[in-house]
């Protein structure tokens, strides 16, 4: 392997390592906040605040240790293994850290979609736009203008027969 891959690819490897097991120790002490960035994000963690915290802790260990292989692999990418020994350890190092990161992620929104399963449904709007007075589903139906419960009268036309 070329010294110039073998820094390039050893460095890419150390980082994402070193990026995975800082999210899989956020992750495990429930500290990842949610985001569009990190940690295990599908719809049902990034349901709510605590599906997320979840998914995150169940898949912690296997983000923790993929990050782990992904810093050891690169290591000895960058120590120099000799000829085709370093696109071997490339191969495992890759397989390795995506395996591991995957069953993490699939463990995670299993159990956050369980979780989400047992809690009820979220509001229509969560309350933060701004135009949410406007929507009639985002207030209960105790807060909604009379006019607004009724139900729409229909107004029949006379037709225009010629």
């Amino acid at each position: 392997m070329p010294l110039s891959v073998r820094l390039i690819v050893g460095l890419v490897l150390v980082l994402a390592g070193v990026l995975l097991v800082t999210v899989a120790v956020l992750g495990a002490r429930s500290r990842l906040p949610r985001n569009r960035f990190a940690g295990v994000r599908t719809a049902a963690t990034m349901r709510s605040e605590k599906t997320f915290a979840l998914a995150n802790r169940v898949a912690a260990p296997l983000a923790g240790a993929a990050g782990a292989v992904a810093v050891a692999g690169g290591a000895a990418i960058l120590a120099g293994a000799p000829g085709a020994l370093g696109w071997v350890v490339l191969a495992v190092t890759a397989a390795g850290t995506l395996v591991l990161a995957g069953l993490g992620g699939a463990l995670g929104d299993r159990a956050a979609a369980r979780l989400a399963a047992a809690e009820p449904d979220p509001p229509a709007c969560g309350g933060m736009c701004a135009g949410c007075d406007l929507v009639a589903g985002c207030r209960p139906a105790a807060e909604q203008a009379p006019a607004e419960q009724a139900e729409p009268q229909q107004v029949e036309q006379p037709s225009a027969q010629g």
